[in-house]
């Protein structure tokens, strides 16, 4: 389970110094989904500048020149890559023969090892999952939404993208993992994060001025924000393949032949990878949902939300 926020401001009618309380704002209130290193990137004079550290967010201080009007963020919680090698750490930077870029990304991705097989990508120090995505744009030597839909239906797992273009560029990429974003029309200013709750605690410590609304960005939407805050949106066909459990198992280090042992404990370890509470798990098992049942919610995120609301409506009662 990790974070990712930013923003990109188009009305340019911020102070640089409030931008920076934003960002510090949304990356410690984003410790909540990890704290093993913190990371941005953002565009100065025409190029990518990545910033990450292996420490938790209130440990980082985030800097950013006056006149950035965008910027990329992620708070890590490790899976695949030791943190303590910063090169594993996100966002990751990649460059075609047009544009130089920035992606992090929130979620699981278990078919790298295939994908770089299969198309003949070149071997990575880069242990991490995420940084496949970086690849596949790299191979399709684009950035924009084609080559961006091309890589997310290409990668299987769970996942949100951000990718941040040299020339200021903003794309959302939603697969089945959270992403909210707010738009101030009368500031100019786009606010996005992994929740709704980062989101509402970060402009609660910063306090900007102005009504915001919220612009849906549904599981399959690509959302482009150009530089002058134009929006678009496209989609993507996410991947229906059946998820590979043997790879979780793997990450962690479980052995896959002894899951009916201790499957319970095994689904309490990895449920933070899909964005779920280890106490929601334990409240299912409790109202006697079997661990199958419970596998299957974590594989599609409305199912257990829809769950987990008509568990609380029967508390309410």
């Amino acid at each position: 389970m990790c974070a990712i926020f930013g923003f990109l401001d188009y009305g340019k009618k911020i102070s640089a110094n409030t931008l920076k309380k934003l960002i510090r704002a949304l990356s410690v209130v984003a410790e909540s989904r990890g704290t093993d290193a913190t990371g941005i990137s953002y565009v100065n004079n025409g190029d990518i500048v990545t910033f990450k550290k292996a420490k938790p967010a209130h440990k980082v201080k985030l800097y950013f020149p006056k006149e950035t009007t965008a910027v990329i963020g992620h708070t890590r919680f490790t899976t695949q890559g030791s943190e303590k090698h910063n090169y594993n750490n996100h966002p990751f930077e990649g460059s075609t023969d047009t544009h130089n870029f920035a992606l992090a990304h929130n979620g699981v991705l278990y078919n790298d090892s295939e994908l770089r097989r299969e198309k003949a990508l070149p071997d990575t120090q880069i242990e991490t999952d995420t940084y496949i995505a970086v690849q596949l744009l790299e191979k399709e030597n684009a950035v924009d939404s084609n080559s961006i839909k091309s890589m997310a239906e290409a990668v299987c797992g769970s996942f949100v993208f951000t990718i941040l273009r040299d020339d200021n560029t903003l794309f959302l990429v939603k697969g089945d993992n959270p992403i909210t974003l707010l738009h101030f029309h009368e500031l100019g200013l786009y606010i996005y994060a992994s929740t709704t709750a980062i989101l509402n605690a970060a402009l609660k410590a910063v306090k900007l001025a102005g009504r915001c609304e919220e612009v849906p960005v549904n599981d399959g939407n690509i959302v482009r924000i150009g530089s002058n805050g134009k929006l678009s949106v496209s989609t993507f066909e996410e991947q229906m393949q059946q998820f590979d459990w043997r790879y979780l198992y793997r990450l962690y280090g479980y052995n896959y032949d002894d899951k009916d042992e201790d499957y319970t404990n095994d689904l309490l370890m990895i449920c933070g990878c899909y964005g779920v509470d280890r106490e929601d798990v334990e409240l299912l098992l409790e109202l006697g949902y079997t661990t199958d049942e419970i596998e299957e919610m974590l594989l599609d995120s409305d199912l257990f939300e829809q769950t987990m609301n008509e568990v609380k409506a029967l508390y309410q009662r």
